[in-house]
């Protein structure tokens, strides 16, 4: 990911909330024959190691966990995103020399990959993805509250994955490098907007430059 100086993201505690309010993440890796991914659901554990580890799991039919890898796994976060029209730039009327843009928030992450069928684990795995996700529910749905024995069969038909972070990369690109004007027409046009993804980008436009 090319993130220039202005855009990147460093503090550990931001990159673990875009990480944690991310609904679904592209696993990413690589093969001999190419590159291959997946959408799923990941959780971070902060917990573990030095940058914290991610779990997941995938659909045992799938291929990716059973093709030999080369160098590491790549996990991708996206967070929030709006596109910015090139009208909201009073610098506009000043010589046209604008063009619009999208400002977008991204976290990669890289480290080697385990993939584990045991039982015990698996359970644990998707307890806590299941908890994670219900927990905004008026009644949340457990794992528990389906019979055991299905549970139990369900988990033959997935693969869990570990991914150790050994690296974070960064991004949120919010305007920073517009002038004061221009990044206050940004968030002017944004919270205007209709669509709520949009109306919540325009709060994190840095009007201060920072």
């Amino acid at each position: 990911m090319y993130v220039p100086s202005a855009f990147r993201e460093d503090d550990p505690d931001t990159l673990r909330a875009i990480i944690r309010n991310a609904r679904l993440a592209q696993f990413v890796t690589a093969t001999a024959t190419g590159p291959i991914a997946t959408p799923l659901p990941m959780f971070l554990d902060p917990d573990e190691g030095e940058l914290g580890v991610l779990y997941g799991h995938l659909a045992r039919p799938n291929p990716q966990w059973q093709e030999s890898m080369l160098g590491e796994a790549l996990a991708i976060f996206m967070g929030a995103d709006a596109y910015v029209s090139a009208g909201w730039y009073p610098s506009k009327q000043v010589n046209h020399k604008v063009v619009p843009t999208w400002d977008y928030e991204a976290v990669q992450a890289f480290g080697p990959v385990e993939f584990f069928s045991d039982a015990s684990r698996l359970l644990d795995v998707v307890t806590r993805l299941t908890d994670r996700h219900e927990a905004h529910q008026k009644t949340p749905w457990h794992v528990t509250d389906a019979p055991d024995s299905f549970i139990q069969g369900q988990l033959k038909g997935i693969v869990g994955l570990r991914l150790p972070i050994t690296r974070l990369m960064g991004k949120r690109k919010m305007s920073q490098n517009r002038s004061a004007e221009d990044r206050a027409g940004v968030s002017r046009g944004l919270a205007e907007s209709s669509d709520p993804l949009d109306r919540a980008v325009a709060g994190m436009i840095p009007l201060d430059g920072k």
